[in-house]
Order: C-alpha cells, then structure tokens, then sequence
C-alpha cells in the first residue's frame, strides 16, 4: 500500500488540536489515524512560545530514513539511540520537518517545528509537547514511509473549550519564603532590611512593582552561588500540604504554572520537586564567572499586570475552559480580573486586600476548595 499512497497526489495530512490525533487522507479516505501530543503551551506562532501554529504548512523535508527505532536526534543529526536516563525533548526515530504556507505561520520552519516521534509516548493524546507534533516511534516510521517531500498538513485550531489551567504564585504560596528577601539576606542583614521593606510595599500595593523591581536588584546584586543556594531553600520550605494539593489536581486534569515574580533559575528546582512543568518567572542572568549580569526588565511579572496579561495569554492559546489563580499578594489580587475564580492564601502573610477581594481564602492547603473548582 506505501508506494501507492505516495504516489498519490491527493495526499494530505490533518492534525486535529482538540482530539489531539493526526489523520492521513487520500482525497476524501481516510487511510490512518494516530495519537498524536502538540504544544502544552497551547497554539501559536511567535518564535519562543513554545506553542503549536495552526493553519496551512507542507512537509519540507524528511530527516532518519533507515535509522533504527527511538534513534535521538540533536539538530538534525542522529546521535544514538535514546536511553531512559537522557533528558530533555527528545526528537527521536524521524523527524517531518514543516513549513507555514500562512502569512501568521511563515516562520515556522525557522522555530524548527516537526513531526517527530517522542520518549514520552505514555503522554499521547494529550498536549504535552514544546510546540511539536509528538508521534509513537513506530508510528512517525509508518508515517515517514507513506508521504513524500511536499505532502500538504493542516493544523486545526481547537475549536472545544476543555483545557483546565490553574496558576500558582510561588514565594508565600508554594513556599513559606519570600526568594528576593532571602537572596538580600543573604548579602547581610543591613541589605535584607533595605529589600525587606520594598518587598513588603509592593506585596501591599503601596509602590509599583515597575519601581520595587530596579531598586532591589541594584541593591542585591546577587551571584549564580547565592542565587543556587535561595534555589535549594525554596525546595526545603515549601508550604505545608502543597504536594498533595498539586498531585490531586494534576490527577484530575488541571494544568498547572507556576506564575511568580521571582526569578525563574531560583524556581525550577521547586517546580521540578513538585512535578510542575511550566514556570512563568523573571530570567535573571549571570556571566561565565557567576556574577550577576541582570535580569529581563521587559518580563511581564517585573511590572504591576504582567500577572493578568500572562494568564490572558496562556487562556487565549491553551483555549481554556476555566482558569483558577492561587495567590497571597496584590498582584496576585490583580490577576482576578483574568480567571473565572481566584484563591487567595494567607498561611506565611495575611493581606487583607487578598481576603477581602479572594472568591475563597485559606490559610492552610488542607483546606484548598476543590470543591469549588
């Protein structure tokens, strides 16, 4: 049957984002069907985002003929086969690589988007890639071998509302610190009175956090050394009950993020603890001698907002059916405006613009409302 269907100019591929499969048809047959993951960060185009472009594309070239199952790819090269222990996103066994045929998709082949088999085939069939369409080994073979160079794919856009995302602030919610006051800490106790205080006005609302921002970090200043060790603390303080809360709702189908103010190296070592794959957090930045070299000014958690925008964004793309926010400061509170229900937290600080303006307040995670979700 393959020499036949590829010699079929009626070839066409469509990848469906609401049932996540990807269908090969010959003119109006349907001829296979498979599971298929496309980006967890939902549908888009921008270069970075992580997410899966829909619209019109062509298959522009095809890379692993004759290379054996769960072959690892690393920039279009074969490098072995993939072993358990290996990490990251592994492009394994054949890669279709996609070009946009769309005014908003014309990029994708520069953001490197393939259909590709994957390491995480237990995940199929939901949306689990960074942007990709994730296949079965041996199903991105059959693939391989049924459609020539140039065979025309459609990514549908999803058109159903059933992703469930539920953001989480970090410092005073998943932790019982506060990162940026550790990180002036732990430049001594004068410092960490300065930064302190600016970190209490911002959580109050008292001064933007546009202006807290550039302050504390002129004062801190703190090396990859420190900023490690405030990442190690941030896993030895998380809030008590917390894990179970995450386990249960990643059981029954939420996503969950991590969306914070802090910084994002200082973070991933808790997200990774608590089985958390997406962190919205500041990129901080250190020289190859790990000394302090800024961090992005432009991210949207820097600034009074930046909390909202982000959740619009991730409900935008993801096409969510509902979005729940987790929170104990202010910008926290702003985020409201955004979700369908906000949480607010008071077991490390009470605010009393959080209680008053939370749909639901507690003040211990064995108390989380799941109920009302």
């Amino acid at each position: 049957m393959a020499p036949e269907v590829m010699n079929s100019p009626e070839l066409r591929i469509e990848v469906s984002i609401d049932r996540q499969t990807l269908a090969l048809y010959r003119g109006d047959s349907l001829l296979r069907t498979w599971a298929v993951s496309t980006g967890a960060r939902g549908n888009g185009s921008l270069p970075g985002s992580f997410r899966t472009p829909t619209g019109r594309f062509r298959i522009s070239e095809k890379i692993g003929h004759g290379a054996p199952l769960r072959t690892a790819f690393r920039s279009r090269r074969a490098v072995g086969l993939w072993r358990d222990e290996d990490r990251g996103d592994g492009i394994l066994s054949r890669i279709l690589w996609l070009d946009g045929l769309d005014p908003e998709n014309a990029n994708t082949h520069s953001r490197y988007i393939y259909i590709h088999g994957t390491h995480q085939e237990h995940r199929l069939g939901q949306p689990a890639s960074h942007g990709c369409i994730r296949m079965a080994n041996a199903d991105v073979i059959e693939l391989f071998n049924l459609v020539p160079e140039g065979t025309p794919v459609t990514i549908h856009a999803p058109t159903i509302m059933q992703r469930k995302l539920i953001f989480f602030d970090c410092d005073s919610t998943l932790s019982t610190i506060e990162g940026i006051d550790e990180l002036a800490r732990a430049q001594g106790d004068a410092v960490f009175r300065e930064v302190e205080a600016l970190t209490n006005a911002a959580m109050n609302g008292e001064i933007p956090l546009a202006e807290v921002f550039p302050r504390r970090m002129a004062i801190i200043r703190p090396s990859k050394a420190v900023a490690d060790q405030i990442a190690q603390l941030y896993v030895e303080t998380l809030s008590p009950g917390i894990e179970g809360v995450i386990t249960r709702l990643q059981a029954e189908n939420w996503t969950v993020v991590i969306l914070s103010g802090g910084f994002k190296p200082l973070i991933e070592p808790l997200a990774k603890r608590l089985a958390i794959e997406h962190v919205e957090a500041v990129p901080l930045h250190f020289d190859d001698e790990g000394n302090y070299a800024g961090y992005d000014a432009d991210y949207p958690t820097t600034r009074n907002g930046g909390k909202p925008d982000i959740i619009r964004d991730w409900r935008a793309s993801t096409h969510a059916a509902k979005v729940v926010m987790v929170g104990d400061g202010i910008s926290d509170l702003e985020s409201r405006e955004a979700c369908d229900f906000f949480i607010g937290y008071g077991g490390v600080v009470e605010r009393k613009a959080v209680r008053e303006g939370a749909d639901h307040y507690i003040r211990k995670m064995s108390d989380f409302p799941f109920d009302k979700l």
